[in-house]
C-alpha cells in the first residue's frame, strides 16, 4: 500500500528550534520558565493507535482525526479542557435572543490563518465575517466526505436542510438562517429554541478554514489543514507520523499576558501494536499514550500504583469518560438480526460484569445504565436513569427470547459475523472472542469475527456492508443528547446502497423521534433532560444496540509533561501543555 507524504516547510528544522518570537516580537526562548510555571520549548510526542481518517472539518467523524484537527482549526466557541465548559474561541462573545431562536456572535479581530501556499506569498491572512459564512455554508453541502451536517445542522438552523438538499443536484445555495449582521457579527437562526446550541458550535463541522484552501486543495484537505490553531501542520507521513509546530501568530495568551502555546510543537506518531506503543513509553520516547493493554495491565499495574503516589518514572491520569464501547446491529441487513427477541436474547447471553472483571481487568465498568453512560450531573440536571430497561446477565431468559424468536436452543439459527476493529492492543478481539463464546454456551448460536482496519470498518458499517458490529461511541459535547441524536429517523437514506452518516444502526422508531425532538424544544433543563431519558427508554426497548461498558479516560504521561488535563470527552487542547526540562523537574 502506497504511503502519502507532504511536507509544509523543512522538515529538519523542526527538531532545532531554539527560540522565535510571538507577533508582537517578544522572544519566545526554549526552556524560559513563565510565572505562572510554563515552560517555553520542546515537542509533545503523542501516539495514536489508530491512523487518521480525515482532517477536514466536515469529514471528522474519528477520535484520532478530532484529536489532531482540534490543534490546528478552531470554532467561534470552543470547551475548556479543564471543565467542558463553553469558552470564546473565534468570537469574543455571544448572545442569545429572548426567545432563544436564534443567536448572534461576535468575530475577534486580528486572528490569521495559518501561512499555506493556497494564499498569495503563502502569508495566512486575516479571518473575516465572510470566512465564518462560507465555513458554516459549506458545512450544509452534500458530499461523500461530509459526516458532520447530520450531527450539527441538521433540522437545527433555518434554510440548512433546503441548502443541503439543492446541493445534492449541483446547485449552490446559502443557509438562510446564517447572516452577516456587519464586518464582526453574525446571526444564526434556529427552527427551535435551543440554548444547547453552543454544543454544536464547538464541533468539528463549525471549524472555520478559508475559501482559498477549499479551493485549491479540494479533496487534499483531508491532509493539508489550514486553520487559526495554535499549531500548523509541517509534515505528514500516513500511517508513520504527523508533525506540527507551534503557530507564531496565534492569538491566545496564558493569564500573565504570554504567547501561547507553549511548546515548539507536537510529533505524532501511529504505532498500532500496544505493546510497543508501551515499550516506547517505558524508554522515554513517547510522552503521552491512553490506555493500558489489557494484556500487559498486570504487568504495568503495580507500577502504576506507584505512580499513583508519585513514586514512579512516569504519571497516571484518570476521569470518568463519556465513552460507551458498545456492539450494534445494522437493520435490512440480516432478517434475523431485524427481531427484537434475538437482540434481547444476546443482550441477556452477555455476562458485562464479567467482561468487565476479567477481559478488560477494571479499565471500564459494566454497561447497566443503557447507552448513555452513567453521570452523576446528567442525574442532578434530571436525567432519570432508573427508567431505563435493566437487561441484567440471565441465561434462562436469554433462552426464552430465543425461543420466541423461532430458534429455540440455537435450532437453525444462521451463523452471524461480528466485524470489529483492529487496532488499541487485544481489548476488541479479547472482547469479541468472550462474547462469541456467552453466545455460542448459552445460546447455541455461532458468530464469526471478522478484523479490518478503523477506517475501513467505518465506512463498512456506513454502507451497511455488515449485520454486527463494534463501535465505541465519545461524546461530541458534555450532553444525553450527543449519544441520542444518532438514532433518529430522518438520519437514515432511503436505500441500504446509500451511507448512512449518523445514525448507525438504520435504527427506526417514530416515537423515539417524537419524544427527542419534543425533549429539545423544553426551555426547563430539568424537563428537558427528564424527556430524554424517556426517548433512551425506547431505545433500550428496541435494543438497536448492546452496550458492553464505560470507558474510563486513562493517559499516561512522562513526569515532565504538564497542561494535559483529562476530561470525560477525551477532549485535548495542547496549547496549554509544556514540557519541564529535564534539569528542573527534579524541583518540581
Amino acid at each position: 500500500m502506497s504511503k502519502f507524504f507532504y511536507c509544509f516547510g523543512t522538515v529538519l528544522s523542526i527538531f532545532f528550534i531554539s527560540c522565535n518570537s510571538d507577533k508582537k516580537g517578544n522572544k519566545i526562548e526554549s526552556g524560559k520558565e513563565l510565572p505562572n510555571g510554563a515552560f517555553y520549548g520542546g515537542f509533545l510526542r503523542v501516539n495514536e493507535v489508530e491512523n487518521f481518517k480525515s482532517l477536514e472539518p466536515v469529514a471528522i467523524n474519528d477520535l484520532t482525526s478530532f484529536h489532531l484537527a482540534s490543534q490546528v482549526y478552531e470554532g467561534l466557541v470552543k470547551f475548556d479542557p479543564q471543565n467542558l465548559q463553553h469558552v470564546p474561541g473565534l468570537a469574543t462573545r455571544w448572545e442569545f435572543s429572548s426567545d432563544n431562536k436564534s443567536i448572534t456572535l461576535f468575530l475577534r479581530k486580528g486572528v490569521k490563518f495559518h501561512d499555506a501556499d493556497c494564499f498569495p506569498e503563502g502569508k495566512g491572512r486575516e479571518v473575516t465575517i465572510e470566512d465564518v459564512k462560507f465555513s458554516l455554508n459549506n458545512l450544509c453541502r452534500a458530499s461523500s466526505n461530509n459526516n458532520q451536517f447530520e450531527v450539527t445542522f441538521h433540522n437545527k438552523v433555518v434554510g440548512a436542510d433546503e441548502a443541503y438538499e439543492a446541493s445534492k443536484s449541483g446547485k449552490v445555495v446559502d443557509v438562510s438562517g446564517i447572516k452577516i449582521l456587519n464586518d464582526s457579527t453574525i446571526k444564526i437562526e434556529l427552527i427551535n429554541p435551543s440554548t444547547g446550541f453552543l454544543n454544536i458550535l464547538a464541533m468539528p463541522g463549525c471549524y472555520i478554514y478559508p475559501k482559498e484552501a477549499v479551493q485549491k486543495y479540494g479533496n487534499d484537505l483531508r491532509v493539508k489543514a489550514v486553520g487559526t490553531g495554535p499549531f500548523f501542520i509541517d509534515m505528514v507521513k500516513e500511517g508513520e507520523v504527523v508533525m506540527m509546530k507551534r503557530n507564531p501568530n496565534y492569538w491566545k495568551k496564558d493569564e500573565n499576558g504570554y504567547a501561547l502555546p507553549y511548546l515548539d510543537g507536537i510529533k505524532w506518531t501511529f504505532i498500532h501494536e500496544k505493546k510497543s506503543e508501551i515499550l516506547k513509553f517505558k524508554s522515554k520516547e513517547i510522552d503521552l499514550i491512553d490506555r493500558i493493554p489489557v494484556e500487559m495491565f498486570q504487568d504495568v499495574m503495580g507500577k502504576l500504583e506507584e505512580a499513583r503516589k508519585g513514586k514512579n518514572e512516569f504519571q497516571i491520569i484518570t476521569s470518568p469518560a463519556f465513552n460507551t464501547y458498545f456492539y450494534g446491529i445494522v437493520f435490512g441487513v440480516n432478517p434475523v438480526l431485524d427481531k427484537k427477541e434475538v437482540r434481547k436474547a444476546f443482550i441477556h447471553a452477555i455476562d458485562r460484569q464479567k467482561i468487565s472483571n476479567f477481559t478488560i481487568q477494571g479499565e471500564g465498568y459494566p454497561a447497566e445504565y443503557g447507552f448513555v453512560p452513567y453521570s452523576e450531573v446528567f442525574e442532578k440536571q434530571g436525567y432519570n436513569y432508573k427508567a431505563i430497561p435493566q437487561y441484567p446477565y440471565d441465561p434462562q431468559k436469554a433462552k426464552e427470547y430465543l425461543k420466541a424468536a423461532g430458534f429455540e436452543n440455537g435450532k437453525g439459527f444462521p451463523e452471524i459475523t461480528l466485524e470489529i476493529n483492529s487496532g488499541g492492543g487485544d481489548r476488541n478481539t479479547l472482547v469479541a472472542e468472550v462474547v462469541q463464546t456467552m453466545l455460542k454456551e448459552n445460546l447455541n448460536v455461532n458468530v464469526k469475527i471478522n478484523i479490518v482496519p478503523m477506517s475501513e470498518h467505518i465506512t463498512n458499517v456506513q454502507s451497511a456492508k455488515v449485520e454486527f458490529f463494534r463501535f465505541g461511541w465519545v461524546a461530541d459535547y458534555p450532553d444525553p443528547e450527543t449519544f441520542l441524536n444518532q438514532f433518529l429517523s430522518n438520519s437514515v437514506p432511503a436505500t441500504l446502497q446509500e451511507k448512512s452518516y449518523s445514525n448507525f444502526t438504520r435504527y427506526k422508531n417514530p416515537r423515539f423521534d417524537s419524544i427527542f425532538n419534543a425533549a429539545n424544544l423544553q426551555n426547563d433543563p430539568k424537563l428537558r433532560m427528564e424527556m430524554l431519558s424517556k426517548a433512551e427508554a425506547l431505545l433500550m426497548e428496541d435494543v438497536p444496540v448492546i452496550p458492553l461498558f464505560y470507558d474510563e479516560v486513562f493517559y499516561l504521561e512522562q513526569n515532565n509533561v504538564r497542561g494535559v488535563p483529562a476530561n470525560p470527552m477525551k477532549y485535548h487542547d495542547f496549547s496549554f501543555a509544556y514540557l519541564i526540562p529535564e534539569e528542573k523537574l527534579s524541583k518540581k
